[in-house]
């Protein structure tokens, strides 16, 4: 028996998918700065390693003689591949066709890759364009009537989105402009990218809105620039291959899924290595700020570092690292940002880096340089408190090891949040710490005030009452009652932070945590 006509079909079909939507809209693509969905796999993934899944699904017209007179392809090309030796689901919108909009979209097409992901085990890399399989208003017409939202047999998989949040490391990579749906895939990720000036994400784009009065284009409404400094997403790449590149380097740090441990890296950079510049470079003047990325990149393992969501809540600074090879999420404060003070959006920033990190089995550093939570009527109306107690409660909840250096200030509630109280953790202080209740500043007016106003020379009083607390503050005074751990000259740093770490690395258990993690 000869099986050459059903050969054949199959490469027919596999050949019609490869046309994508057409030369015209690819080159419509091309002009637009932005690869084909397929472009975007190869470069994404290690060299030949995609294994596609679903080529052949699309929208087939026959004639009489069963012969193919028309196809449209579906818009989601997904399957499996590898990324740095690591096998990883990878699904793709193809704003070629019906610009990825649910006219030319398979439901259970675009959910299988997250199903995939989850029972798999695998993290899952989203490469969105377009609405993400979403609705357009075409959908009217060519179905004849409209959906409901969230209605009897319609499923957006968002049930499994908000699932993988909990099981396996999420990327969204914005990709062109995303709306509706696709940004709601694009925001329920762990690491999310804009590629600058080519991606957008909003609920609605420019024609919506001027419905209602704004007229914006499409990097005006949701551009890069507009979604880092909202926590939209969490990093503006340069090109689509930057944006390939970040997202091996976030997955670098992670394990392939709840049930596994982050991996150890290379063992590159000396346990022993000390940097006496840290020992001078905390300003005398607490008025004055320093550059702490220096410091973070001279204690952590040589280029290790890499920052996420460093436009949003910017007196706080999160990022993986490695110490002795192994992986570490990185808190640290931001004196150029309102003096490392809590924002409602910084206690964001903290609440979602807290619960990654437990989610995946990271262990935590934490370099503190909190004066507390932002005061005033910017704070107020953010309802900075009300964020803040919940970033206090997800650092109590967490379970993870946990290390602090207090590099300068740690004052009130927000600093006395640089650790999860009720259970062990590492902490030590360099010897240029301040702490108390309050800063002196403003503090003594408040509750030296009898006094001050009865003497003969209040300015007098005042630098008295200051000169008197601020010999009765020294960090050595305090360590003397066994509240700090210990006090340590900060080029000893490094060396203690390698320690914890691989004291760390055998603690780390594998498995779902008790909570899940949220968008």
């Amino acid at each position: 028996m000869d099986w050459r006509n059903e050969r054949d079909e199959l490469f027919k079909r596999n050949a019609l998918a490869e046309k994508l939507g057409g030369e015209d809209k690819i080159e419509r693509q091309h002009k637009g700065g932005r690869l084909t969905v397929r472009e975007r796999i190869d470069q994404i993934l290690d060299d030949g390693t995609f294994r596609e899944i679903g080529a052949t699904a699309g929208s087939y017209n026959y004639d009489g003689d069963g012969n193919i007179t028309s196809h449209t392809p579906s818009n989601c090309v997904m399957g499996r591949g590898r990324i740095d030796g690591r096998a990883v689901v990878v699904s793709g919108d193809d704003f070629t066709i019906r610009g990825g909009s649910a006219d030319a979209a398979i439901k259970e097409k675009a959910i299988y890759p997250e199903k995939m992901a989850n029972e798999l085990r695998l993290p899952i890399i989203r490469l969105i364009e377009g609405s993400g399989g979403g609705g357009s208003v075409k959908t009217i017409e060519t179905k004849g009537r409209a959906n409901l939202p969230g209605g009897v047999g319609q499923s957006s998989g968002f049930n499994l989105l908000a699932e993988n949040m909990s099981t396996v490391p999420v990327v969204g990579l914005g990709l062109g402009s995303v709306a509706g749906l696709g940004a709601a895939r694009l925001a329920a990720s762990h690491y999310s990218v804009l590629v600058k000036d080519i991606g957008a994400m909003f609920v609605a784009g420019p024609p919506v809105v001027k419905h209602i009065g704004e007229d914006l284009d499409k990097q005006e409404l949701g551009g890069h620039a507009i979604q880092t400094a909202a926590g939209g997403v969490d990093h503006a790449a340069e090109s689509e291959a930057d944006a390939f590149e970040c997202t091996r380097r976030f997955l670098s740090y992670l394990p392939s899924s709840v049930f596994d441990v982050p991996p150890r890296g290379e063992v590159s950079d000396d346990v022993e290595r000390q940097d006496e510049i840290l020992d001078n470079i905390i300003p005398k003047n607490t008025r004055k700020v320093y550059r702490m990325r220096k410091i973070i990149d001279s204690l952590v393992d040589a280029g290790s570092f890499f920052e996420m969501g460093r436009m949003f809540g910017r007196s706080m600074i999160t990022g993986f690292a490695r110490l002795d090879g192994w992986p570490v999420a990185l808190m640290a404060s931001d004196p150029h940002f309102y003096a490392g003070a809590w924002t409602s959006d910084a206690c964001d920033k903290v609440i979602r880096f807290v619960d990654m990190a437990e989610t995946f089995h990271l262990p935590v550093v934490y370099l503190a340089d909190c004066p507390g939570f932002l005061v005033g009527g910017e704070a107020e109306r953010t309802a900075t408190i009300r964020h803040g107690v919940r970033a206090m409660s997800a650092i109590n909840q967490s379970t993870t090891p946990w290390c602090s250096i207090i590099v300068r200030n740690s004052f009130g509630v927000a600093g006395g949040a640089h650790r999860p109280v009720g259970r062990f953790s590492v902490r030590y202080a360099w010897y240029t710490v301040r702490w108390g209740s309050l800063p002196l500043e403003g503090g003594i007016e408040a509750a030296y005030r009898a006094d001050i106003d009865a003497a003969d020379d209040p300015e007098a009083k005042l630098a008295e009452i200051e000169a008197r607390l601020n010999q009765l503050r020294s960090p050595y005074r305090t360590a003397e009652t066994f509240w700090i751990e210990d006090i340590i000259e900060p080029h000893k740093t490094r060396p203690l932070l390698c320690d914890f770490a691989n004291l760390a690395a055998p603690l780390r258990t594998a498995g779902p945590v008790s909570f899940g993690m949220r968008p």
